[in-house]
């Protein structure tokens, strides 16, 4: 939905290295003109925080290649327009086996890639087969990540299991797809950008699965930089990416409703305020990550603040494992402690004086719109005397917290970073604990530092990919081995809380998994492995005359739908 808010809040986080722009925006808007004087054609300018990685979904991790990725590929799966549920896309419809086990896609018909290969059941299954069979470097969870996150290991990894067991043509248009064990996280996760359905033949012309380099700098095929190929509305054009430009173009062969827009040029403008003046200066139609105190400014511009419903999650980690040698806090080991500090967090200012309208208070790790969310669960009401005592129960009056928090980065659970450090850090000061600051640059440092178990306390917090329960709870307190537990939560060990769920995740029925993901949540505030604050309601920005951009909870904007009036 859309709405406009005009309410000031705190300033954004610092600015990170800002980029010179020589190139003018929105040219080229002569082409047919549609009704209400919207017009089809022409360019659309988005400023976007950084390159993609490389435009290979399968190696996707990051926002800004499935930013572009989602307008070139197209999965089985998708999100409803400004939703988050999950729709047919590339399948028209699907069947699931009573036990949970096979899915049979139906596809839909008449359907090309945009190098004129047929996109069939067999198209379907070379891509579930190339996930599967990925080897070496491509195995690292620094390149498929979103694959293993959802099945697992691969062909050859047999002391790491994967639930993908086949995919068969069973004829042109019916793909089946078999698995070794039930997921709640299938078949939702198929719309995420990283399950997109490429062509075989691009693939294999240039050689997509050579990747190279090292875990830490990972270098892909010739395909992931220069020869993407999907079936979405939009075809690649070029990437310059000297000059932090990639350019899509209409898909004039789409079988669906075809783009508006000849063509969408993302331009990387790291510096939020240099894309808020470019924007202001018309170089560019449009941005994200709009600090909520320029709200009220580029609204008095005529700008149009396209604000998403909250999805996401912003809390404090705590590093108080109870594993023997991991290096956690032992005065977080103690409950009392992590009580003493939730109880001490004042979410209602934080709220509404350090969040954009529409944010709300955190009782747990999901927003209420995810099934699984409990309306039970233990709650740590702002209590600065309750903290206090609790302290002095545990003898830990005085205890120094290491607080880390990042610079240089707006998160859209965490718009300003350093603001939020203030309050919570005198929060914590009031309450008896004794901080000890730590500031560090958002990637890799403050990221790696985090991972690493540095930091005592930290801020973080996680957009969800898809509506399902386990992308946020099991994606932090799983026992799995891409969970965020073992490192940042101090290896804490909660064995009831790991049956929870993944018996959860395993429950083929979907009203006793939701019963089993609320009781999992209510496990998870009784042990308190951190602290749940806020779901803040992230923004983007477009001008004036850009009409039909759906803002998405999930981030997932389509440009497909957007026209440029006069």
């Amino acid at each position: 939905m859309t709405r406009r808010h005009t309410r000031a809040v705190a300033a954004s986080a610092a600015a990170l290295v800002a980029v010179t722009l020589s190139a003018c925006a929105s040219s080229d808007r002569d082409s047919g003109e549609g009704g209400g004087g919207e017009q089809t054609g022409g360019t659309l300018v988005f400023g976007a925080a950084g390159d993609p990685a490389m435009l290979d979904p399968a190696f996707g991790s990051d926002g800004e290649t499935f930013r572009v990725s989602r307008q070139i590929f197209e999965g089985l799966l998708g999100n409803e327009l400004g939703g988050t549920e999950a729709v047919p896309e590339l399948a028209e419809d699907w069947e699931v086996s009573e036990d949970g086990l096979e899915y049979t896609f139906n596809l839909q018909q008449d359907v090309k890639f945009h190098d004129g290969t047929d996109f069939n059941a067999e198209a379907v299954c070379f891509n579930f087969d190339r996930w599967h069979n990925f080897e070496g470097l491509a195995q690292s969870p620094s390149a498929s990540y979103y694959y293993q996150a959802v099945f697992g290991g691969f062909a050859s990894t047999p002391d790491t299991p994967s639930i993908y067991e086949s995919c068969e043509a069973t004829d042109e248009n019916t793909a089946v797809i078999r698995l070794t064990q039930v997921t709640s996280k299938f078949p939702a996760a198929l719309a995420l950008p990283a399950f997109s359905i490429q062509s075989p033949t691009a693939l294999q012309e240039y050689n997509a699965d050579e990747v190279s380099g090292s875990e830490d700098a990972l270098t892909y095929s010739e395909y992931a930089l220069e020869h993407p190929v999907g079936t979405g509305p939009f075809k690649f054009e070029s990437w310059d990416r000297g000059n932090g430009e990639v350019t899509i173009v209409r898909n004039d062969d789409y079988w669906g409703e075809p783009a508006k827009l000849d063509e969408v040029i993302f331009r990387t403008i790291s510096d939020g305020n240099t894309r808020r003046q470019e924007l202001e200066a018309g170089s560019i139609d449009g941005y994200d990550f709009v600090s909520p105190a320029d709200y009220e400014t580029l609204e008095e511009t005529g700008a149009q603040v396209l604000v998403r419903d909250p999805f996401n999650i912003l809390y404090l980690g705590m590093n108080g494992g109870n594993v023997p040698g991991s290096g956690a806090n032992p005065a977080l080991q103690d409950p009392r402690v992590r009580q003493a500090i939730a109880h001490a967090i004042d979410r209602e200012t934080i709220v509404n004086s350090l969040l954009p309208e529409g944010a709300e208070q955190a009782t747990q790790f999901m927003p209420p719109t995810v099934d699984g969310w409990a309306d039970d669960v233990t709650t740590y009401e702002y209590d600065p005397e309750r903290s206090k005592a609790l302290l002095a129960e545990a003898g830990a009056t005085g205890t120094t917290l290491r607080f880390f928090y990042p610079t240089d980065v707006s998160r859209p659970y965490l718009p300003d970073p350093a603001a939020m450090f203030q309050v919570i850090s005198q929060n914590l000061t009031d309450a008896g604990f004794t901080i000890q600051p730590t500031a560090l640059p958002w990637n890799p440092d403050y990221l790696n530092a985090v991972q690493a178990g540095q930091a005592d306390i930290h801020l973080l917090g996680w957009t969800g990919d898809y509506n399902d329960a386990y992308n946020f709870i099991g994606t932090f307190f799983a026992e799995a081995s891409n969970n965020q537990a073992s490192a940042e939560f101090g290896a804490f060990s909660a064995p009831e809380i790991f049956a929870a769920l993944a018996e959860a995740d395993s429950e083929p029925d979907p009203a006793n998994r939701t019963e089993m993901y609320q009781e999992a949540n209510r496990l998870i505030m009784d042990y308190l492995p951190a602290v749940p604050i806020s779901h803040s309601p992230p923004a983007l920005v477009v001008a004036e005359n850009v009409q039909g951009l759906e803002p998405s909870p999930l981030t997932a904007e389509v440009f497909s739908t957007v026209s440029l009036s006069d």
